[in-house]
């Protein structure tokens, strides 16, 4: 395990070194390694997952940090196969460009830019689109479908070369990529390198203090080395001569902000949304260890009442599956320890059926095996989506079947629920 991870002891937003403890969650294996079968055999262990807090800045982070040629290796997630996120990135696009007011055949640069899924959607407005993704089948699948990508880490050393090939980017986009960096202060120069001297970085990550108020504690995983919050992002900023100028709340992955970033004087006015979030920050107690006690304690209730509901299913022969067969569900899953209570797992993602779940190695089914199988209770993994999935099988509910949320609430879904 030591040549696969590493343990930090300063804070990658400030380099300080008094990081304490705030919420644990149960280790897990490499939360989105769905194997095939031939990789049965092959140990996947798990490794912790402990969310602390900078005492300097606050910066809510992991320090257990996994070699990313590992994490990523067999990297299958797309853009296009979250629900509504491509949606979301249309709208995006619009936003962006019309706060901006970029022109036609500006450069627009996405960081981790997966499928090209977000830089279509700013070609689609006459925008000059180069995407930078590490995941190289990912990049050239992109590039297949006419997003000029580059299959690189980004660097500074990077983005120097990329400025010597097309110039500065008048847009730098980086979305649900940015809290997944181990090393901010190098991401953070090679934005300061690449960005036009009127330009801006604009990048989206879910909330810090979202995933409290929603109980996203699922969306806390390896990939996700950062939990970030507006006090810690304005303090990492300024340390390289940028101003974060404004942020907007978003409802993506639980709650999410948007970050705007520019030079000094640059093109975008203070519009008082920083300070509102800092004072809002400051009002929740969003760093302070007692918020988080009381977190882990919710989430604890939700566990307890998850497992007596399945212990309590299986004793009475009943048959078990989930719905959704993703990193967030591997977090739950384990958190929960409700793996031996479930027989498969249902998912609507082609890339995960006839895989196998991290780990415990539950097989993964379409989700027309619950019409064919007819499991007595399926637990939706994939929470946050509960009223789309529901909506989508409601045959299954007419034949019988049982829904069960796990969080934020708990609460059993039937028929007469329709």
């Amino acid at each position: 395990m030591q040549n696969v991870i590493h343990r930090r002891n300063t804070c990658r937003g400030c380099d300080g070194n008094e990081l304490d403890l705030f919420f644990s969650l149960a280790p897990t294996p490499i939360g989105d390694a769905y194997v095939t079968a031939d990789k049965l055999n092959v140990a996947q262990p798990s490794y912790p997952i402990d969310l602390y807090m900078c005492r300097s800045c606050g910066l809510a982070q992991l320090i257990d940090v996994i070699d990313p040629d590992v994490l990523y290796g067999d990297y299958i997630y797309v853009t296009s196969s979250s629900t509504g996120l491509s949606e979301h990135f249309q709208g995006y696009a619009d936003s962006v460009v019309s706060r901006c007011k970029l022109a036609p055949g500006a450069l627009v640069v996405d960081l981790g830019s997966n499928d090209g899924t977000l830089l279509r959607c700013f070609q689609n407005r006459g925008m000059s689109v180069i995407g930078v993704e590490p995941a190289s089948h990912i990049a050239a699948h992109a590039a297949s479908m006419g997003v000029p990508s580059i299959s690189e880490y980004f660097t500074p050393s990077l983005a120097t070369k990329m400025v010597s090939a097309h110039g500065h980017a008048s847009l730098i986009t980086a979305n649900n990529v940015f809290a997944n960096i181990d090393d901010l202060m190098s991401w953070v120069r090679a934005v300061d390198i690449l960005l036009a001297a009127d330009g801006i970085f604009v990048f989206e990550s879910y909330y810090l203090a979202d995933l409290l108020e929603n109980t996203v504690f699922d969306f806390i995983y390896h990939e996700h080395l950062s939990s970030f919050s507006v006090r810690p992002m304005q303090a990492l900023f300024q340390r390289v001569g940028l101003e974060l100028i404004a942020v907007e709340r978003v409802v993506t992955k639980g709650g999410s902000l948007r970050y705007f970033v520019q030079r000094g004087g640059g093109p975008l006015s203070d519009d008082g949304t920083v300070e509102n979030m800092l004072a809002f920050e400051a009002r929740i107690g969003l760093y302070r260890k007692e918020t988080f006690v009381a977190y882990a304690d919710k989430i604890q209730g939700l566990k307890a009442q998850t497992l007596d509901f399945l212990v309590a299913a299986k004793r009475d022969g009943k048959s078990v599956a989930g719905f959704g067969a993703s990193i967030t569900g591997t977090t739950l899953i384990y958190h929960f320890d409700i793996g031996k209570y479930l027989d498969y797992l249902v998912d609507d993602n082609p890339a995960k059926q006839d895989r196998f779940s991290p780990g415990i190695h539950l097989p993964v089914l379409p989700s027309s095996a619950l019409g064919e199988r007819k499991p007595d209770y399926v637990i939706i993994l994939a929470w946050r989506f509960a009223d789309i999935i529901i909506k989508k099988n409601q045959n299954y509910l007419k034949d019988g079947g049982e829904f069960l949320i796990p969080v934020p609430e708990f609460k059993i879904c039937t028929v007469n629920d329709l």
